[in-house]
Parts: structure tokens; sequence; C-alpha cells
């Protein structure tokens, strides 16, 4: 077990990023250090995912002239899955740090707790404000 671990370097430090990134989401406060920990995890997880397609002796899918057989070359379908996350973790990536930019510019903290401490009050007078304009419509209707 552990000398399979030992050999295959790039599968190693695809799950080492990974548990990077996925405690930093579970343990940073700090909105931008989530999407940053969001991104390590995947770099991690695309890095596991690579480290398994390669096969050796094999080459790449580019049809060579006198090699017709299939077995010389790779699949190159895990490539394009992989190119594929890349490009939706970009996305990713970029929606969250726009919401970011948005709660920073309300808010004025990246702290979560503060963030969602700050939402719990606005519930709360809404709650409030809506309440006292019910009382005053419904003596409005008692009066009229």
């Amino acid at each position: 077990m552990t000398e399979t671990l030992f050999l295959q370097y790039y599968a190693t430090a695809g799950v080492i990023l990974f548990c990077i990134g996925v405690s930093n989401l579970f343990l940073s406060r700090n909105l931008v250090k989530k999407i940053i920990g969001l991104n390590i995890a995947d770099t991690g997880l695309y890095l596991f995912l690579s480290s398994f397609g390669f096969i050796p002796g094999r080459m790449a899918p580019v049809i060579v002239e006198g090699i017709v057989s299939a077995d010389a070359y790779t699949n190159p379908i895990p490539t394009f899955v992989i190119l594929t996350g890349i490009v939706i973790s970009v996305a990713v990536t970029a929606i969250g740090l726009a919401l970011v930019v948005n709660l920073f510019e309300k808010y004025r903290t990246l702290n979560l707790d503060e963030i969602m401490s700050a939402i719990a009050l606005e519930v709360a007078d809404d709650e409030a404000t809506s309440f006292v304009l019910d009382v005053s419509y419904t003596d409005a209707q008692i009066e009229g």
C-alpha cells in the first residue's frame, strides 16, 4: 500500500492538495480564503484525475503515419473532461469573487460570521418594521 502511494507522486500530491483545499473551506471564516481553498481542492482533483489518465509507453492521440492501432495512443476523453472542469472552475471563481465584492461593499467585512450576524439583524429589523406597518394598517381600518 505505501509502496504504491509513494510511487504515484502525482496522485499523492493531488490527494494532499484536495485535503488542504477542503480543510481551508471548512476552517476559514474569510470568504476570499474560502474561494482560494475551493481552487486548491479543484487543482488537487484535476491533478489526481490526470495522473490516472497517463499511460506509460503510449503517445498523445495524434495520428502518426504507420501506427494505426488504438493501443498505441492514450484516451483523450479524460483530458477533455479535466479541461472542461477547469473552465467551469474559472467561471465559478469569477462569480464567487463578484459576490464577495458585493458583500464587502455592503457589509465592509469579509468575515462570514460578521456578515451572517449583520444579515440576521437586517431580517429582525425588517420583521419589526413589517409588524409596525401591519399594526398601523389595522388601526386605520378600525378608525375608518
